[in-house]
């Protein structure tokens, strides 16, 4: 004859795993959604953005890009075709002749998205990044907080 189970008692909390990765889960669109909210508000461009602000929502959100299992060789060409652009702006110092290729930028991310579920967060917060980028300063901008990020994401333990 099979075991009967006893009633769980409802005055004793049940440990719900799933409820506890829903507040998990939760946290990680709120820093996701801070961030992009912020930089959607920055009045004149990305240079706008406060340094501290900035590696705050870095610090928050790098650990989030770990869980999701974010590995950096899975935007790779993205960071590569940034650093590229980096050094021809140090070289000309000219923002015009790299602005096509920043703005190009947001494909490479989209399509490593579309690749890799978890690159879809740092494809939303550099999407919305990359189009608030304007002049050279917009582009540091945009520099220190990819770096912030992934400085935060391999403290984390990210490969």
């Amino acid at each position: 004859m099979p075991e009967l189970k006893k009633p769980s008692n409802p005055s004793i909390p049940q440990t719900n795993m799933s409820k506890t990765q829903n507040t998990v889960d939760e946290n990680a669109k709120t820093i996701k959604n801070e961030i992009i909210k912020t930089i959607k508000n920055l009045p004149d461009g990305l240079k706008t953005y406060p340094i501290r602000d900035l590696v705050k929502h870095a610090e928050q959100f790098g650990p989030y890009l770990k869980q999701q299992r974010l590995e950096t060789n899975q935007v790779r060409k993205f960071l590569d075709a940034v650093n590229r652009l980096k050094a021809d702006l140090a070289e000309t110092g000219e923002f015009a002749k790299v602005e096509t290729e920043v703005v190009l930028l947001k494909p490479k991310l989209a399509y490593a998205a579309a690749r890799q579920k978890a690159a879809k967060p740092l494809d939303e917060v550099m999407s919305a990044a990359i189009d608030k980028v304007h002049s050279k300063e917009d582009f540091e901008r945009l520099v220190q907080l990819l770096e912030s990020i992934i400085a935060y994401h391999k403290a984390e333990g990210g490969k």
